[in-house]
């Protein structure tokens, strides 16, 4: 159990039966009363996002949340609407297992075929994919460089293999292979 105060970023957390990773957090005292602890929290089931109050009374309860390595084989349609993200497990092809739009988030836009993921797990079902920091993606498309006022540096914007758009600077060109930092969505280095 963690007190009030310990409820900090990144620590997974249970809420109503649900688990949650803390996004942000904040400890304050309001005039005469007694602290509080304001905090964001992302469902890790939905994605959605709430904000909680915890008092100094509170008790919350860390949620068991286990990890496994895990491979991006593909991703298709479904019949609901939406895409499914299929992965297997990282010493068996043959225990696959399937992620929607939701639980993927962010990560969609920088999944490439047999890309090695750590699968969050909870009450035996996969919840959420946590990609590396740090990919290399190709460039698919880039507009040609232009001349001009490039003493600032000059950026373009540039399709990668997987569909995403990223600010890069001028001189990188379709075929080249980029460094992202997938936290941030930001370009690091030409590989």
């Amino acid at each position: 159990m963690l007190a009030y105060n310990e409820v900090l970023p990144k620590k997974l957390v249970l809420v109503d039966g649900e688990p949650y990773e803390v996004i942000s957090a904040w400890v304050f005292r309001k005039q005469q009363r007694k602290p509080v602890n304001q905090t964001k929290l992302r469902n890790l089931k939905t994605g959605s996002t709430v904000e909680q109050t915890f008092h100094v009374s509170d008790k919350v309860e860390e949620a068991e949340v286990e990890t496994r390595p895990a491979i991006y084989i593909y991703n298709r349609s479904s019949r609901t609407g939406g895409n499914e993200w299929w992965f297997h497990e990282m010493n068996d092809k043959s225990k696959r297992f399937p992620l929607d739009d939701k639980q993927i988030g962010d990560a969609r836009q920088f999944l490439t075929e047999n890309t090695e993921v750590t699968m969050l797990w909870f009450e035996g079902q996969p919840i959420q994919v946590r990609i590396p920091i740090k990919m290399e993606l190709k460039v698919r498309e880039a507009p040609p460089n232009v001349r001009g006022n490039t003493a600032q540096g000059g950026n373009k914007v540039v399709t990668l293999e997987t569909g995403a758009t990223l600010n890069v600077p001028m001189f990188i060109e379709a075929g080249n292979i980029v460094r992202v930092n997938t936290e941030t969505g930001e370009y690091v280095e030409r590989v």
